[in-house]
């Protein structure tokens, strides 16, 4: 048990007594109660009983409540919401767009408890029938039950490179006269992992793999195992793990055949042939020898998908990749201003902890209501500290910005002369998010075109996993971006990551920077800059084209020139 946990707990039972009509007080106390500890910035573990009926809200029931599920990760009203909640109404209720109340209206009048049901109900139009649902609600059920579906056993690179590493680890341990290397999806640092792959090269794979049989962490399934591959589940994840066996002398060439992706493979080398039909030759004894005995410059795993990666070695253009290192700032940050966990100052100086030169502050524009978006006087005040805080703070500089809801006729969110008192502004639509391609791409290019924009937020919506994005053109984005000299944000939250890698090389090709924004809202959200990075590398992304790699200095004079143009 941990806070993150407790709190969903806590909202999972909020979700169950909406659903079971509880008492309406209730729901709200619980509620409030949810929102000043997800606001909080303590850990709820190691609060005691005292510090807990300090925080606002919180009284005897919840206490008792959080003791029991510190105890038990559980606790007695809970256990009897879910008693009398059949085990499909969970799952229903995950699904996107179905709140408690439209799912108890799903089970009471259609009968309802399961996915499977509410797939064969929306199907037959059941569903579009029901007061205050309608074909447009029933569509989108549909589509959402089908992403669901499609994305069943996938998961975040960012929720399972821990485990995949420590398994790397016990490996080697385990059987240290093998070769081990980590290849597939997961070498490539795709962003969605539908199986972590492991190569094991021992000169004994007997022994091997009666080493390998001792792990008690994966569960083999000797049905769709063999001699040469070995699947199984890992006990912490619903992930498939995959074994390859081989020789020593086969490692090599293995690890580039299994690392790579069916296009990278099928990539011509020359005229006559693949780079696959090159690996099967094995007349090389290492990664580097096999490049450079092919006329090929190096290519880093991470770019092995068939993007034109092959084409750009044989002429010696893949670039040096952006490092972790090379970042000097971050910029996309919400604080307690709008619906972040942690203060305009302990967002700062924990940024300034890590070793960065700058922050840039960026909080929801007054639109976004449910994210307590700053109106006009909320925004002075904020600027007011910012002033305060850079004299306390300096050299580190926090940046004036703002994430600007783009309005559904691609507006801003403030009049001229607000939007004039940022250093920067973060364009993003968060709102009106079922758009065809054409009407999402105008939204964009107009909020583009507007003079104060300086970096285009997430430009598709989407979550991984979750929620697909709004269809856009991204060509015609990019092209405005650069017709307008304005960064495109890797948003590096690891269910965004969101501009795709895979338009990367297209917006550095056009002259578009960008830019590695992590969407903090707390200070733990720093770390997801490494995402970010790694979404930048698979597309070819380098320090020269990410504008937050400019030095304090440096991204001052660049804000400056970019609000003189404005003059």
């Amino acid at each position: 048990m941990d806070h993150k946990t407790i709190l969903k707990k806590l909202k999972l039972s909020i979700q169950l007594m909406e659903l079971h009509d509880e008492n309406s007080f209730k729901i709200r106390s619980y509620q409030s109660v949810l929102t000043s500890l997800e606001r909080g910035d303590q850990d709820i573990m190691g609060l005691s009983d005292a510090e807990l009926s300090q925080i606002n809200g919180v009284g005897k029931s919840i206490i008792e409540a959080i003791q029991n599920l510190k105890a038990t990760e559980t606790f007695p009203a809970l256990d009897l919401l879910l008693e009398k909640t059949p085990t499909g109404i969970l799952e229903i209720l995950q699904i996107k767009g179905l709140g408690p109340k439209k799912v108890k209206t799903l089970w009471e009048e259609l009968g309802i408890t399961s996915t499977h049901e509410l797939m064969e109900a929306c199907r037959s139009g059941q569903v579009a029938q029901i007061k205050g649902f309608g074909e447009k609600t029933q569509d989108t059920i549909i589509q959402n039950l089908e992403f669901k579906a499609s994305n069943a056993g996938k998961w975040l690179y960012a929720d399972i490179d821990k485990v995949i590493d420590s398994l790397e680890s016990t490996l080697k341990n385990l059987i240290p006269t093998a070769q081990i290397a980590l290849v597939g999806d997961f070498a490539r640092k795709m962003e969605i992992i539908s199986s972590a792959q492991v190569l094991i090269g021992s000169a004994d794979l007997a022994q091997t793999k009666k080493s390998i049989k001792t792990l008690e962490s994966i569960h083999w399934d000797w049905n769709i195992s063999g001699p040469k591959t070995w699947r199984g589940k890992h006990d912490e994840l619903d992930l498939l793990i995959v074994l390859h066996f081989c020789s020593d002398d086969d490692f090599s060439w293995k690890k580039l055949t299994f690392t790579a992706s069916k296009g990278h493979l099928l990539s011509l080398v020359d005229d006559n042939e693949t780079l696959a039909e090159r690996l099967i030759k094995r007349d090389y004894a290492s990664e580097d020898e096999f490049f450079s005995k092919n006329q090929l410059q190096f290519i880093p795993a991470e770019m092995r998908e068939g993007y034109g990666e092959v084409a750009l070695a044989k002429e010696n253009k893949i670039p040096e990749l952006l490092q972790d290192s090379d970042l000097k700032g971050i910029l996309h940050n919400h604080s307690t201003y709008s619906d972040g966990k942690h203060s305009l100052r302990q967002m700062a100086e924990y940024c300034k902890s890590l070793g960065y030169e700058y922050l840039g502050i960026s909080d929801h524009s007054r639109t976004a209501s449910y994210a307590g978006g700053l109106d006009i006087e909320k925004v002075m005040k904020q600027l007011a500290e910012i002033d305060i805080l850079n004299l306390e703070l300096a050299p580190f500089k926090i940046f004036k910005g703002i994430e600007s809801d783009i309005l559904g006729d691609g507006s801003l969110d403030y009049p001229a002369d607000v939007l004039a008192s940022f250093d920067f502004i973060v364009a993003s639509v968060h709102s009106i998010l079922n758009m065809d391609v054409k009407r999402a791409t105008d939204r964009l290019i107009r909020a583009i075109s507007n003079p104060y924009t300086t970096i285009l937020g997430h430009p598709t919506g989407r979550l991984l996993l979750r929620r697909e994005g709004y269809p856009i053109d991204h060509r015609a984005v990019i092209d405005a971006c650069a017709a307008n000299n304005v960064v495109i944000e890797i948003n590096a939250n690891p269910w965004r990551l969101d501009l795709d890698w895979r338009w990367i090389r297209y917006a550095m090709d056009q002259g578009v920077k960008l830019s590695i924004n992590p969407d903090a809202h707390e200070m733990e959200g720093y770390s997801d800059m490494k995402y970010g990075v790694l979404i930048g590398r698979k597309g070819g992304l380098t320090k020269e084209m990410t504008l937050n790699t400019l030095s304090g200095e440096e991204i001052a004079a660049y804000f400056a020139g970019r609000k003189a143009e404005l003059k």
